[in-house]
């Protein structure tokens, strides 16, 4: 199942940075279930980023994926947790006018039962973290 993301259109003449919300466990262990992405619409994509794009059949759906290498006018895009499927393996190279844009942020939230001093400290120190372009992931996940 493809790492979906739950996204506000982003209205003209306003920043292009926006929310989006992840769904499902494709980018495990860099994206879990409810973390809240910062994404800069229309930003440039390099291998490596983890980007946001739209599901090249369901174009309704939007996907969370590592960019990991250029391919004519498309990407090939891979989730990092590569039991999860729902990728380039399975849909192949993705077209450049699909990918939306670039996941700069992330914020997890903190679960319910983290309530100890210990455990809240531990989430503040690890809520807000830039996502960054991995490099070196991307090439171990062109190995496979």
């Amino acid at each position: 199942m493809p790492e979906s993301s739950q996204e506000h259109e982003r209205p003209r003449g306003t920043l292009p940075f926006g929310p989006a919300e992840v769904t499902g466990p494709s980018m495990v262990p860099t994206l879990h279930h409810g973390d809240v992405l910062l994404v800069h619409w229309g930003a440039r994509v390099r291998p490596g980023d983890v980007i946001v794009l739209r599901h090249p059949f369901q174009q309704d759906l939007l996907v969370v994926k590592r960019a990991v290498e250029r391919r004519g006018a498309g990407w090939w895009v891979l989730g990092d947790n590569a039991f999860a499927g729902g990728d380039s393996t399975d849909y192949g190279v993705v077209p450049g006018e699909l990918v939306l844009g670039r996941v700069r942020w992330r914020y997890r939230r903190l679960k319910a039962g983290q309530r100890s001093p210990f455990a809240v400290a531990r989430w503040a120190l690890a809520a807000l973290r830039p996502v960054l372009g991995d490099r070196s992931a991307s090439r171990r996940l062109r190995a496979r």
